[in-house]
Parts: structure tokens; sequence; C-alpha cells
């Protein structure tokens, strides 16, 4: 059964949905959807070689031509390790706020990925676990900054790594506010002189490991653990551990304006392949061409739904996002690494597939919904075998 879009995401955004047409020609079949050269980076196939219906697949980008405010850059399909479906679309964009005008997206341009920067902070503390330089997850996270020992209390004495990874430190915390207010607490991390100590001098909420709750401020205290570790800036480490081995020879770091340090929870920009190479780390188990990057046990750990708030509608990792989506009568797990603006790695361990979305949608109530329209209605409908 062909899945409308519509049906979707226009309830949802009024009417302002991608658009499936009634039907896919068949000249559009044949003519979009197979990359043409991924520069020795991917192997190759068409979409109709991976079991995916190809007319149903290339007429999303028909439905992005019809619908341009959605301001989709880029979407990258790979099943079975192999590169099936790409599109790259101009549109407005940023460089981590910073507004770039309209930006002509191809598979050499750089994007930010926001949010999907703590999922890469994840993998990082995986090897470095691997590597010993890190003991364990329970660690207790002022034995790593001892210059702060000032603000210590016994409850905060409490807060482990494992906390700080899973976000549920209990540390008081507000990143549900638009990233546009100022008073979010993540941008005033960003604007602090000092962001480790902003973090650590916070009050807790609740004890450490009660209560969930979304804090970059957590991804920030584990960057500042690894370049106390590893001895190396955080890029340089992601650069050495994982970025060489993945094959991916250029990326961008933001540092936070007022203190020089790296923007651990944000502030990464990659190419949409050099995504789809991380989303298919963590589907071969923490493999790359047979190479092990990060153990499997890690991937297997951080990738598992941990205890979360019964009121929270998502599962969550060690900064992974855990979820399904449901397609006909097919309820389809996945995890994801989730960025403001719309910007995801969709990993669908069940079809070995990894979905990338890059999109401009940073103040748009529509960047939850498009993403996902696009994987449920389009990717996840076209698979056939």
């Amino acid at each position: 059964m062909r899945l409308a879009s519509v049906l979707l995401v226009a309830a949802t955004l009024g009417g302002a949905g991608l658009q499936v047409p009634e039907s896919a020609s068949a000249g559009l079949a044949m003519s979009c959807g197979t990359p043409l050269d991924a520069a020795g980076q991917w192997p190759i196939a068409s979409p109709e070689a991976a079991g995916l219906d190809v007319a149903l697949l290339c007429s999303l980008n028909a439905a992005l031509d019809k619908s341009l405010e959605m301001n989709v850059h880029a979407v990258v399909v790979v099943r079975g390790g192999k590169l099936v479906y790409e599109t790259y679309r101009a549109g407005e964009d940023t460089w981590w706020g910073s507004k770039l005008g309209v930006t002509p997206h191809t598979p050499q341009t750089l994007h930010d990925l926001r949010s999907v920067t703590k999922s890469v902070v994840s993998l990082l503390v995986g090897i470095a676990l691997d590597r010993k330089l890190i003991a364990g997850i329970d660690d207790p996270v002022f034995s790593y900054f001892p210059e702060y020992a000032a603000l210590r209390t016994p409850e905060k004495d409490r807060i482990h790594l494992r906390h700080l990874i899973t976000m549920t430190s209990g540390f008081i915390w507000d990143e549900w506010r638009p990233y546009s207010d100022p008073e979010n607490t993540e941008r005033m991390m960003i604007r602090s002189a000092e962001p480790y100590r902003f973090v650590l001098e916070k009050r807790l909420r609740r004890d450490p490991g009660e209560e969930w709750n979304y804090n970059g401020g957590c991804t920030q205290l584990l960057a500042g653990v690894l370049q106390r570790t590893t001895g190396k800036t955080l890029a340089d480490f992601a650069k050495q551990a994982l970025f060489e081995p993945l094959g991916i020879d250029e990326f961008e770091w933001a540092d936070m304006p007022a203190s020089g340090e790296v923007a651990a929870a944000s502030g990464l920009r990659l190419r949409p392949r050099d995504m789809a190479k991380i989303g298919q780390l963590v589907l071969d188990k923490g493999l790359r061409k047979g190479l092990g990057i990060v153990s499997e046990s890690w991937i297997e750990e951080s990738t598992k739904s941990q205890p979360i708030d019964a009121l929270h509608p998502n599962g969550y990792g060690y900064q992974w996002w855990v979820n399904e989506s449901v397609v006909g009568a097919r309820h389809i797990p996945w995890i994801a690494g989730q960025g403001l603006g719309g910007q995801r790695i969709y990993i669908v361990p069940t079809y070995d597939l990894v979905v990338v979305i890059t999109t401009g949608l940073y103040a748009s109530d529509h960047q939850e919904a498009v993403p996902r329209d696009i994987l449920d209605n389009y990717v996840l409908a076209a698979i056939r075998e």
C-alpha cells in the first residue's frame, strides 16, 4: 500500500508536509536515486538491487521539489553497506547558529550535526574505555575535575560518568526552552568563560539516577573527561580514534567563544556521507572493514534504552535515541542520533539500513515531523525485501 506523507505530517503541520504523488512515473524511477559517484568512499548499488521500491523512494525527489519550505538539504540511504540513494538540495543554512544564506549542498558540503554531536561523543567515550584510558562509567565525575573540588557536596559526589552519559545527573537544567531563548541553559553554558564550572556548580533537582533530563552540560563534562584522560583536544582525539579509521578526512568542530572549549554537545560538522559512516559503524557493532574501532559490547550497551521517565515518549541510551516506526503492520525499531533543525542518523538493524537526513529547520515546528516523514513514508515504506 502506498503511504502518503500528507496523512502523517499534514495533520501535524497544518497541511505543510511533503506530498507523495499519487503515482511515481517509471521515468522518474529510472532517472534518480542511484548515486553516480561515491569517490571511493562507498560501494554503490541501485535502490532496486537493494530491495527497495525504486518508484516510491524516488518520488521523494518530486515531493521535495514541491515542498521547498521543508528546506531539506540531504537524504542519504545506505543498505547492506552500500550507498543506494541520495539527494542534495540548496537551501537556507547556518554554521552553528550563524546564518550562511542559501547554500548549494553537495556530497562535499559539511553540515551542522547539532546534537547528533552527542552521539559521536558517546562513541569516543566507548573508545576511551576500550583503551583503558577511563576505568569505567561508574567513576565519580569530580575525580576528573579536582580543580573544582570546592563545588563538591555529598549529593554531587554521587554523580558518576554513567549519569552524564544517560542524562540522569540530577542537575537543574532547562534545555527545553527554544534554542533561541537566551535563558536556555545550554546557551548560557556556551556563553560562560568556565563551562565546566558552570555545569558543576548547578544545584541538584533530583538525586543522580532518579530522573532523565536532557542536558548538554553532561556531554560537555564527558568531553572534559576525554580531554583529561587522552591528553588531546576532543577534536584531535576524534580525528585519531574515530574519523581517520572511518575514512573521514574533513570535519569542523566549533569552539565555544567565551572559553575556547570545544562545543561537545552541538558543534560538529560532517558531510552527510560521513554521517552515514557513523551510522554504519553502529550498525556493524563497532567494525569498519574488519577493523574494530569501538567494542561490540559498548555499541550494544550504549544503544539500549535505559530506564527513563514514564512520561517521556522516547527511549534513550548513552546519548542515542531508541524508538520505533510503525509502517503498515510493521513495528520497526531504530536507533538515532538527533539534532536541532532536523539532523538525523537513523540506524535500522532489522533492515540493515542507515538513513541520514539534514535540513535547515532550526527554528521550525516542522523539524521533528519532516525527518520522520521521510524515514517512515519514503524509505521504510519502500522496503520490499
